[in-house]
């Protein structure tokens, strides 16, 4: 349910006994109004939405009661073997078997043809077969032995050949899944260095299928981009970055550093070794140096913060200069507070800012300040606790 959402419907199998008592649960919740059903195994993570709708197509096509998805080859060894009539209804030959590796005529049978895993019934047809299948030796019932019975009763199978024997991978251990990821992960990379993203190392950047990269970027080695993430044009990711559920716009510089759910607008550099947190939100220009960390903060226009500092439940105003240090105190121990810096101010290195507090456009603290009471604008403080040095300073020179 964490996965489909509460759309779908869901049956339980009670019993682990194979693929054909699992098929026996839906079969008993399918509504009368259900004439065809798809069935894919949950192991082949390969097989492609238009092979699903092609077999759809050729069942309707052939009136068949049961049609399967097959392939010449698979990556995956010991995958269920096809059996086909050189005699059949159509020039191919119509499939008559489904031998299964526990089967004892497995070894003779010929290693052309493999199950891919996905099929169509009829339902009409399939209500009372499925209730009669044979058990084998380890208490399983298996849904293959549907195609042979369909063809003693001389119904309609039909069949269709996978373009790609990756569609057949089916995933039994850990080495399977690795290899299914990593064929995964080559498709994605080719996709995108195609589309005209430049990637440095294939063999060492991991970007799922659901990140949309634009054209120039360059995706350097040891790179992880993952979930719902977008990446505009121009950019320069990496060596080392790791993306999550973020939003990076154009011409933006990420190097060796984290960022999740994060918004970065255009031209906006990070790292190295920064770590933006869910929330973060840098607009245009932004520069967060080396060992900075933002969470729940949004900085405004050519906001700096050259070395290390930490910034959360913050609203930074344009142009604010951020010294090496300084960090935002937004935790008391028991509630998360806000600071809120207005636009031109300069905030001195190793500066203290205890939340909730405000400090006014054009202002600026001293090194080492620790500031508990709002600031005013124009205004310059400075000590342990920082006090007031002039009424008003000039307005520095951009």
């Amino acid at each position: 349910p964490d996965t489909l959402g509460p759309d779908h419907s869901y049956v339980i199998q009670e019993r682990p006994n194979g693929t054909g008592g699992a098929l026996q649960a839906v079969v008993g919740v399918l509504k009368p109004e259900v004439h065809s059903l798809l069935v894919v195994n949950g192991d082949s993570p390969l097989i492609s939405s238009r092979s699903l709708l092609r077999l759809a197509e050729v069942h309707a096509e052939r009136q068949a009661v049961v049609s399967l998805l097959i392939a010449e080859t698979s990556p995956t060894s010991g995958l269920a073997r096809v059996l086909r009539d050189a005699a059949g209804r159509d020039a191919e030959g119509e499939v008559v078997r489904i031998v299964e590796p526990s089967d004892p005529d497995y070894s003779r049978t010929p290693e052309t043809l493999v199950n891919a895993g996905a099929y169509c019934f009829d339902v009409a047809w399939l209500r009372d077969r499925v209730q009669s299948l044979p058990v084998h030796e380890k208490g399983e019932l298996y849904l293959t032995d549907l195609v042979a019975v369909a063809r003693s009763e001389d119904r309609a199978v039909g069949h269709l050949e996978a373009e790609d024997s990756w569609e057949a991978m089916g995933v039994n251990t850990l080495v399977d899944l690795a290899r299914a990821e990593q064929e995964v992960r080559r498709r994605v990379l080719e996709s995108l260095m195609l589309s005209g993203v430049v990637v440095q190392d294939p063999a060492t950047t991991y970007i799922d299928a659901t990140v949309s990269i634009g054209p120039d970027t360059v995706i350097r080695p040891n790179t992880h981009i993952s979930g719902h993430t977008t990446v505009g044009q121009g950019c320069d990711i990496g060596p080392g970055s790791q993306i999550t559920n973020s939003t990076i716009g154009d011409g933006c510089r990420v190097w060796s550093s984290a960022l999740k759910e994060a918004t970065l607008q255009r031209n906006v550099t990070v790292g190295p070794y920064s770590h933006l947190r869910p929330g973060a939100h840098l607009e245009d220009d932004v520069h967060i140096g080396n060992f900075g960390e933002i969470k729940a903060s949004r900085l405004g226009r050519g906001v700096a913060m050259g070395h290390f500092g930490y910034i959360g439940d913050a609203e930074i105003g344009d142009r604010v200069n951020m010294g090496a240090g300084a960090i935002t105190c937004n935790f008391d121990g028991v509630e998360k507070h806000r600071t809120i810096i207005e636009a031109d101010a300069f905030i001195g290195s190793d500066t203290m800012l205890v939340a909730p507090v405000r400090v006014g456009a054009r202002a600026s603290t001293g090194a080492g300040s620790v500031v508990t009471k709002d600031v005013l604008p124009d205004t310059s403080v400075a000590g342990m606790p920082a006090r007031s040095l002039s009424k008003a300073r000039p307005a520095r020179q951009n």
